[in-house]
């Protein structure tokens, strides 16, 4: 919080840019008004002194009369008065500014404006042509110029000054609109990180903002989400650890407590490691799915003949569904088919999806582990006879603990972790698996597709040839 409020906030910095921008437009502004001002009075004043010499030119008893008694005219602009006879003769109290160029421009029918040097001080000169064949001159002070001057630039002070202010509000007022729900924003955020859910920020303000909002409450959404899925998760492996920890527990108690004696120990024995190896099973299975999602696992990439590895697993799960009456068959080229991936990997894949589709195939059904290649690639394929998947399965069937929250106490499921594994595992090796809800043995079919090669992965490469199962090397 002190580092923010040291960098400032965001209110702070659009009122300060805006203050800035606007100060820059004065500054700018008032430089260029200033030095037209000064323009403008001079023209302004030059025109007002034209009209009076155009008035009085045009009364010439008028101006003769003046010149005659040697007046001035009235006014605190100090104007003066020159008349420019037909004969050439200038006189009256600006007869000074009359000279040669401009009593010829006179009498040649032509106005006179200038400025020029009057009884030591600098005068603005206008001249116009009378009736009478001769001209009429009239000086004003500069002075009187500097005077609408400073009266034209102390009108343009307020202005300047209300535009800066206006500008200054503006910038506070789009300051917080903006920043107010900025703040909201982080707010949330801040609530969210400590725990809190069901937190809604208003979509208002600037569309981007209205978009950070937006984000924030689907954010808000998947963490809630995301937390109960994690919950019901907890809650099923702690159903699925209590049942072997409880049957371990009670034997341990009766073989310390000598309950169990004699002959009936090897069994007590049997039971318990039956249930720890189950409990091993389940804990390396969330082992295995945390290195999964955590993409730390090493691959080590080979030429791999799927053949050969299939005909492998085929060898090991025909005796393992030779027990539960389950009729195993195998569907593979039975001549190289080769790919480049982890053989290890490739292997722990099929073993988790027999596993899965024994668990579910009642007696008398097939399980089928079938091979084939697939353009330059190649498809595995297990499917079963079992119950097979509804389309709302298959929507959920990749996810931790989905399928077996749904069907647990309806028929045998696991821990729900073996598809979550098959999933993560296809995607490290490169490789895509589906599920389809019903297979032609009637129950269901996931199949995997592998490339010939892995494709943006970046796994750690192994060396050595192909990869041969190991019942052949």
């Amino acid at each position: 919080m002190n580092a923010a409020r040291r960098r400032g906030s965001l209110a702070g910095s659009i009122v300060l840019l805006t203050t800035v921008v606007a100060a820059l437009a004065v500054v700018v502004t008032g430089l260029f008004a200033w030095r037209m001002i000064r323009t403008n009075a001079e023209a302004q004043e030059r025109d007002q002194l034209s009209r009076q010499a155009e008035v009085l030119a045009r009364t010439p008893p008028l101006a003769s009369w003046m010149l005659d008694r040697q007046q001035r005219i009235a006014g605190p602009q100090d104007i003066q008065l020159a008349l420019v006879r037909p004969a050439g003769d200038v006189a009256g109290p600006a007869a000074a500014v009359v000279d040669t160029a401009r009593r010829t421009a006179l009498l040649s029918g032509r106005n006179v404006s200038a400025t020029s040097r009057l009884d030591g001080r600098q005068v603005l000169v206008e001249g116009v042509p009378t009736s009478t064949r001769g001209g009429l001159v009239l000086t004003e002070p500069m002075s009187a110029v500097d005077e609408a001057t400073d009266r034209m630039r102390g009108a343009l002070v307020l202005p300047l000054v209300l535009g800066l202010g206006g500008a200054a509000l503006a910038g506070a007022l789009l300051g917080r609109r903006l920043a107010r729900p900025l703040t909201t924003a982080a707010r949330t955020a801040h609530r969210l990180s400590g725990g809190e859910r069901g937190l809604t920020v208003p979509t208002e303000g600037p569309a981007e903002v209205a978009e950070l909002a937006t984000a924030l409450n689907t954010l808000d959404a998947a963490l809630a989400h995301s937390e109960n899925r994690q919950r019901d998760f907890l809650l099923s492996v702690s159903h699925e650890i209590r049942t072997p920890l409880t049957t371990a527990r009670g034997y341990a108690e009766a073989l310390a407590d000598e309950v169990v004696t004699g002959h009936e120990v090897p069994e007590a024995g049997r039971i318990l490691r039956s249930e720890i190896e189950r409990l091993e099973r389940f804990v390396g299975d969330l082992l295995a799915l945390a290195r999964l999602e955590a993409d730390d696992f090493r691959l080590d990439i080979t030429e791999v003949d799927l053949d050969a590895l299939t005909a492998e697993a085929a060898a090991a799960w025909s005796a393992r569904c030779a027990p539960h009456g389950v009729r195993f068959r195998v569907e593979r080229p039975e001549r190289p088919l080769t790919v480049t991936t982890d053989g290890f990997r490739v292997r722990q894949l099929i073993d988790g999806l027999a596993k899965n589709a024994l668990r579910v195939t009642p007696a008398g059904q097939p399980l089928v582990l079938a091979l084939r290649a697939d353009g330059t690639g190649a498809l595995l394929e297990i499917r079963d006879g079992g119950p097979g998947l509804t389309e709302d399965d298959i929507k959920v069937a990749f996810e931790r603990g989905a399928l077996s929250n749904r069907y647990r106490g309806v028929r045998p499921v696991g821990g729900g972790l073996g598809l979550a594994i098959a999933h993560r595992l296809t995607t490290r090796l490169g490789a895509t698996i589906t599920a389809r809800g019903t297979a032609p043995e009637g129950g269901a079919c996931f199949t995997v597709h592998l490339p010939p090669r892995p494709g943006t992965t970046t796994p750690d490469i192994g060396s050595g040839g192909p990869y041969m199962p190991s019942t052949l090397r």
